[in-house]
């Protein structure tokens, strides 16, 4: 994720960073360049057009639909964002769970070598989480000559509340904790399953196929039919204002399939790695 200063609006005029979407558009705005420029040329130095009202209301058409596009886009790029935000919030809470149950465990536990285990577990769910989420694959961990073997093949992050949960019960059948204590400490390990099962409903349910199709293809030919109703009041003119439209709005687009999966590696995404790596030091320091 990219770190930034909001008041900052200088750099963010005249800067262009690798995620900006200028860089990705830049070979289909100059073909829509070619294009408008072709059409023009032919409305109003061939086709000598001028003079044909019907065809100059078009603009009228273009209005209309321009504001439609306008309400899907906005539509489109807020349930993006909730989708980001909402990702944020299962971190936040997978934040506050590991803090909770290292603090619990610390009042609990007696000997040094449980709090090393159970310590090395509740920091490894999040790391392991947050690769999982973005597709990488995890092999062994090591921890202070803790070695913990993942399957790659299986669901990782199961694989570590398992032994968690497995830790804790090991714990209550020798005594070392109450049954009461169980049942506080397992609402605790329940909650990481909670944040992951959400997440990978975010990750694992895009957009309906449909409805992006639909807004691409809406943009794409609003925009390829701009020149015909601009080329006259504008004349060559007409452009640069088509370039900087079908920028505008495939922008919106591009933004929000970037945000709407905020689990991955792209700059936009959520900073999973360093939250795990937070996490680990708060859990350190607790427990």
């Amino acid at each position: 994720m990219i770190q930034y200063n909001p008041k900052d609006w200088i750099t963010f005029i005249f800067r262009f960073h690798k995620s900006d979407t200028f860089r990705q558009l830049l070979p289909l705005m100059i073909l829509i360049g070619i294009y408008s420029g072709v059409i023009c040329f032919l409305e109003i130095e061939y086709w000598k057009l001028s003079e044909n009202s019907h065809v100059k209301n078009i603009s009228i058409m273009h209005g209309a639909l321009g504001f439609v596009i306008s309400l899907l886009l906005a539509y489109r790029t807020n349930t993006a964002y909730d989708r980001w935000w909402e990702g944020r919030k299962l971190w936040g809470s997978l934040v506050n769970n590991s803090r909770n149950l290292a603090i619990k465990l610390s009042a609990v536990l007696k000997k040094e070598e449980d709090k090393k285990y159970l310590r090395f577990l509740i920091t490894s769910y999040a790391s392991v989480l947050s690769k999982y989420l973005s597709n990488e694959e995890v092999g062994q961990l090591l921890f202070e000559n803790v070695d913990l073997e993942i399957n790659h093949k299986k669901h990782q992050p199961n694989q570590v509340a398992q032994m968690m949960y497995k830790k804790v019960n090991d714990l209550y059948e020798s005594g070392k904790i109450t049954g009461d204590q169980l049942i506080v400490l397992n609402a605790e390990l329940q909650s990481f399953t909670d944040v992951c099962g959400a997440c990978e409903r975010i990750k694992n349910t895009p957009i309906p196929y449909s409805y992006s199709v639909f807004i691409k293809k809406f943009i794409f030919f609003y925009v390829m039919s701009l020149p015909f109703g601009y080329a006259f009041s504008l004349g060559y003119y007409c452009v640069p204002v088509i370039i900087f439209i079908f920028y505008v709005f495939a922008s919106l687009e591009l933004i929000a399939e970037e945000i709407e999966d905020p689990f991955g590696n792209d700059s936009n995404d959520l900073p999973t790695a360093k939250i795990a790596s937070n996490i680990k030091k708060h859990v350190e320091e607790l427990l």
